[in-house]
């Protein structure tokens, strides 16, 4: 089970970017990740029934070795308690996988649906939960697969991402951390459940500007 939390920016300005950066280096005190990912969405064929599933793939393309892991996302939780808590909360299932598994899937009867190259940054850290918060760009390929002439399917936009891992026991506690943390991103971003839009942050020029003139990188 996961928790996440997400919002598409428009950020005109790349120094906003940084100054996020910089607030999260300050906040996790651990280096960022460099991220870039090839995701592949395959979907069912008819050979495989009448009810339509759908995995990802996932390929690590910052890593000097690729590495390959398959991705199940499964529905969000619904109900009272759903609707009361900030973030959004839902099953993923993800584990490793060989570099054959593209050609597993064909194999299977699955079609590419599309793909995407998702680049940006991530930070790992522990703040009262196991958090993760990355900050990407999706990029589209004019050709199948073709990674290395990827562009930007909305330029300027950036998705900013939080996720924690949580269990059944203990899933009001990481809602509670994953919701403080946010808090700290106040200045800069509102970060909200999927679906709903909490608009634009109007001290995000002036609080990007702070944070990049004082330098950033302490441990908050």
């Amino acid at each position: 089970m996961y928790l996440r939390v997400r919002k598409c920016i428009d950020w005109p300005c790349f120094w906003h970017v940084e100054a996020l950066e910089v607030l999260l280096q300050g906040l996790s005190g651990v280096p960022k990740e460099r991220v870039r990912v090839h995701e592949l969405c395959l979907k069912s064929g008819p050979n495989l029934g009448v009810v339509p599933s759908e995995v990802r793939l996932l390929c690590d393309l910052a890593q000097p070795t690729p590495s390959w892991a398959i991705r199940h996302v499964g529905g969000a939780m619904r109900g009272a308690g759903a609707e009361q808590i900030s973030v959004l909360v839902r099953t993923i299932v993800e584990s490793k996988a060989s570099k054959n598994v593209l050609q597993y899937f064909y194999t299977l009867g699955y079609k590419l649906d599309h793909e995407l190259l998702k680049i940006g940054f991530a930070f790992h850290f522990h703040r009262g939960a196991q958090i993760t918060v990355t900050v990407t760009s999706a990029n589209k390929m004019p050709r199948l697969h073709a990674t290395d002439e990827a562009v930007p399917v909305t330029p300027g936009i950036q998705l900013v991402e939080i996720t924690a891992p949580a269990a059944a026991d203990n899933y009001n506690d990481v809602v509670s951390a994953v919701t403080a943390f946010c808090e700290y991103l106040a200045p800069l971003l509102h970060l909200s459940k999927p679906g709903h839009s909490t608009g634009i942050v109007a001290t995000a020029g002036a609080a990007a500007a702070s944070l990049m003139s004082s330098g950033g990188g302490k441990t908050l």
